[in-house]
């Protein structure tokens, strides 16, 4: 499983980059350089976009807004021209396909024109989190289309070298129709746990979803938590005194 990640990681960030064009001069915003830029390292090229969105019901009279302002850090992909020549920005994304042999799935090479429709069906149901997970960062980085690339091994024993077999655009709002997104279904989610983490006193915590069940879990760690461990000269671990949490 772990392979597979780095393998499907990697070929979204190829393909991110692969259908772009190279010839056309690239739209340049305020700052030049990402925010996560360094000397020796320059990340792949995107976008941020800062938005505010208000969480919460406007409050009636007399009662106190319990409203909640978060602003949210999305990305975007690249630009291309509408209709009436004006601006679209549009999320990148590549859904890659293991040997259909030993799946159980669909051909993509002899059904993906055909029957893309099939396709992705199969990838929501096997991959929903991963569908919604991108629709909501187009939706929140205010993307006004995604492209979807389908993406292949060469050759099913090769986790290196893969083709793109097609794309499609879709609007995120109408895709999130489409695979039941509740966008404020997760909105609502949002709310609850910033009330709940208003609601508590100053402090480091810590939330996780249970593995084996449907719940989050907040705990209360330690301020020093995950804080980097200082070596000594002599390499090893500096000891540190036992306190009670």
């Amino acid at each position: 499983p772990f392979k597979l990640m780095q393998e499907a990681t990697y070929i979204n960030q190829a393909f991110s980059q692969q259908v772009l064009s190279k010839t056309e001069k690239p739209i340049e915003f305020a700052e030049p350089r990402g925010p996560f830029s360094t000397p020796d390292e320059t990340p792949a090229p995107v976008s941020y976009r800062y938005r505010t969105f208000t969480l919460g019901k406007a409050p009636k009279d007399g009662e106190v807004d319990k409203r909640v302002q978060v602003m949210c850090r999305g990305e975007v992909d690249g630009v291309m021209k509408g209709k009436q020549d004006e601006d679209l920005f549009i999320r990148l994304y590549a859904l890659n396909e293991l040997d259909s042999k030993l799946t159980g799935g669909i051909d993509w090479r002899q059904k993906l024109d055909s029957q893309r429709g099939a396709v992705l069906a199969t990838e929501l149901k096997n991959n929903s989190n991963k569908l919604a997970k991108w629709t909501l960062q187009a939706m929140l980085a205010g993307a006004d289309l995604m492209k979807l690339g389908y993406v292949s091994r060469a050759h099913a024993k090769d986790n290196l070298n893969h083709r793109i077999l097609g794309t499609q655009q879709i609007k995120p709002k109408e895709f999130a129709t489409q695979i039941n997104l509740n966008v404020a279904n997760s909105w609502g989610v949002l709310k609850t746990i910033v009330d709940l983490c208003l609601g508590l006193e100053e402090g480091k915590f810590l939330l996780m979803k249970d593995p084996n069940k449907d719940v989050l879990r907040l705990y209360s760690i330690p301020p020093d938590a995950f804080d980097p461990v200082e070596v000594d000269e002599e390499g090893g671990e500096e000891q540190e005194e036992d306190e009670d949490y």
